[in-house]
């Protein structure tokens, strides 16, 4: 069964920025479940994805606007520091910011006495990434899976 949209997809990943080590693999854990065609991983790999079936390996470079998007300069914001609850925040690393639209991954920038500065980017913007992919199932996805935009089950979203 061929990758497309309205189905679904469980695949094993690594990836890296173009010509590094590697950042994360799924390795040593259980395979990333996805329905595709609902916006549930980046477009480029997405796109690398549709055609291809189960036992397929593959390596593929996504750019960033195909990833995670262009960085955006001015995307910064200063935030009152107990946003942080009491973390131990220091330049460079990343934090959890929670605001009205869910938690939202962030990089400290400065921390003040009582405001942080902090970019609000993906930490993965403006990265061309490398993934070496081996598809592990292609099914096809229930009607409820549809609806609701994403897997459920193995691998999936457990309401």
């Amino acid at each position: 069964m061929k990758i497309e949209k309205d189905r679904v997809v469980r695949f094993h990943y690594t990836v890296s920025e173009v010509g590094q080590e590697p950042l994360e693999t799924s390795e040593g854990r259980e395979p990333l479940a996805i329905l595709i065609g609902h916006g549930n991983i980046i477009p480029g790999l997405e796109k690398a994805m549709e055609g291809r079936e189960a036992g397929e390996k593959f390596e593929v470079d996504v750019v960033a606007a195909e990833a995670y998007g262009e960085r955006r300069e001015g995307l910064t914001q200063r935030v009152p520091k107990k946003h942080f609850k009491g973390a131990r925040l220091e330049p460079g690393m990343q934090a959890v910011l929670p605001t009205n639209f869910g938690p939202r991954a962030v990089t400290i920038q400065k921390v003040g006495m009582s405001v942080v500065d902090v970019d609000l980017n993906h930490p993965m913007a403006g990265k061309d990434l490398h993934f070496a992919i081996e598809i592990v199932e292609v099914r096809e996805a229930s009607a409820e899976e549809i609806e609701h935009g994403h897997v459920h089950g193995d691998g999936g979203h457990h309401h």
